[in-house]
């Protein structure tokens, strides 16, 4: 890794830091109106649309930020891969790491977090986006040090796929929630559109996810690290 690489790595990591700690806040001040007890679940659907919008919309402006300095900092497509990968990591870290300093939260590795809201509530262990942020972090690493291999569509499909997983263990709970319901009311005579979206309020002001689909997850994150194996074991030959 040359030193042009290690010095965008400090800079990118210091922006992610720092940005973990404005997210940090506008969750505290949050977490204040709406969840003073600091108990997350069941979800508190009292929060006026407009602010459940603003709260989209701000989890998207994150991502594009990521992006943007990502984009800034890489030349090649791979290169910019690798910079999103490492401050999307260092950002999701540190907003943990403010999280426990200003709330003292959360209390355990295996207490349970509403990681995004898009398009429906991703839910889990703080362990587990700490472990993607770890492997992605691995995944930035590799990638810069291996300037000239490129990942072969096997390896492709396997991260893919161990992503699809990943993603869909997180979403599990709500979704598999949500559907069963949804489907019950699509067959009833009453079944339109204000119903299901009553009868999804409904839900997720009394539901506490007690259950994380950990075979799903960890075979996505196996999948996900045999790629960036096979990735790294391909650059060293």
């Amino acid at each position: 890794m040359q030193k042009e690489e290690i010095k965008k790595l400090i800079w990118i990591g210091i922006f992610a830091i720092a940005m973990a700690f404005v997210e940090t806040m506008i969750v505290y001040y949050l977490r204040k109106l709406y969840y003073p007890d600091n108990v997350l679940f069941p979800l508190n659907t009292s929060m006026p649309t407009s602010i459940l919008v603003l709260e989209w919309i701000r989890e998207a402006s994150t991502i594009i930020m990521l992006v943007a300095i990502a984009a800034l900092c890489g030349k090649r497509f791979k290169e910019k891969l690798a910079y999103f990968f490492y401050a999307f990591a260092v950002w999701d870290i540190f907003y943990y790491i403010w999280l426990k300093v200003t709330l003292n939260w959360p209390s355990s590795l295996m207490t349970w977090d509403v990681l995004f809201l898009i398009p429906v509530t991703w839910a889990s262990p703080v362990i587990c986006p700490i472990i993607v942020s770890a492997s992605m972090i691995l995944y930035a690493l590799a990638i810069l040090r291996s300037d000239k291999n490129k990942f072969t569509k096997k390896q492709i499909w396997m991260l893919a796929i161990g992503g699809i997983l990943i993603y869909a263990s997180f979403v599990w709970n709500y979704s598999d929630l949500l559907l069963k319901k949804a489907y019950v009311l699509k067959f009833s005579e009453i079944a339109i559109e204000e119903d299901i979206m009553n009868l999804a309020l409904t839900l997720t002001s009394s539901y506490i996810p007690d259950y994380f689909n950990w075979p799903l997850f960890i075979l996505g994150i196996i999948l996900a690290l045999g790629s960036l194996y096979f990735f790294y074991k391909g650059s060293k030959k």
